[in-house]
Order: C-alpha cells, then sequence, then structure tokens
C-alpha cells in the first residue's frame, strides 16, 4: 500500500528496506534544510550523529522510556539512511547481506567470531568488508576508520 505524504512527490513505501530507500532518495535534494545542512556535513560528523543517536535509542531502553524508544529509533534510522547515503549504501545491499546470513545461519545476527558458523559463512559469497567502503583518511573523532 503506498500513500503519498502532502509534503512529497514520493509515495510512502510499505516496508522497511522500502521506507529507507524512499528517504535516501529524499537525500538527494533534502526537502528541509535541517537535512540539507546534514547531508553536506562530513563523513565524521554524519557517524557521530549516528553514534549519538544509538546511545539514545539505548538510554531510552534502560529507562523503560518506550515513547522515547520509538522517536529516538527513528532518528536512528534518519541518520543510518544520511550515512548509508554518504558512502554510497544501498538499502538492497543491507537486504542482500541480511538475507546471506539468514540462509547461512538461520537468522540476520551478528556474525560470529569463530566456530563452524564463521566457516560457512566464508564460503558463502559476500560483499566486500565494510572497511572497503571507506576513504583513506576517514575518521570518526580520532579514530581512522582504515584502521579498523
Amino acid at each position: 500500500m503506498h500513500m503519498l505524504h502532502p509534503n512529497t512527490k514520493f509515495a510512502k513505501p510499505a516496508d522497511f528496506f522500502g521506507h529507507m530507500e524512499h528517504l535516501i532518495a529524499q537525500l538527494d535534494t533534502p526537502p528541509t534544510a535541517r537535512t540539507a545542512k546534514l547531508t553536506s556535513a562530513s563523513t565524521a560528523k554524519k557517524a557521530r550523529k549516528l553514534v549519538e543517536e544509538t546511545t539514545e535509542v539505548a538510554f531510552d531502553a534502560l529507562s523503560d522510556n518506550r515513547d522515547g524508544l520509538i522517536a529516538e529509533s527513528v532518528d536512528l534510522l534518519y541518520h543510518l539512511a544520511v550515512l548509508w547515503h554518504d558512502r554510497g549504501v544501498s538499502p538492497e545491499e543491507v537486504r542482500a547481506e541480511m538475507a546471506r546470513r539468514m540462509a547461512v545461519l538461520g537468522i540476520s545476527e551478528k556474525l560470529p567470531k569463530k566456530g563452524p558458523a564463521k566457516k560457512l559463512l566464508k564460503k558463502a559469497k559476500r560483499a566486500p568488508h565494510p572497511a572497503a567502503l571507506y576513504r583513506e583518511g576517514d575518521q570518526i573523532g580520532p579514530v581512522a576508520l582504515s584502521k579498523l
């Protein structure tokens, strides 16, 4: 089901990845000054905002603030979309990686650090290592991403 929001020329998608694709498409010509300012900021600033929102999600969860958790989760997903847009990552690429993990592990969970599941995933076709998406010299604060 698609609905048209009065402030956008795009149809509102019904699924999560469709929503993320829609949001990323909007970032090419940001509809608000706030988003325009963020999309023109450095990658480091965008990464810091994502970390900040992640922290706020965790704090709201720990303080049993359900409404805050929901609101901050939306902020987190917004900042994730901004960072994906900045780095040229499409929701379809993320969906494909989730499907690969699901096919091998039975769940799209964090990659195992050792054991037979790690070996199975190594054999499965995978996207380039995430560090390959960063340009030489990119940083989050004092940490060079090429060193991660």
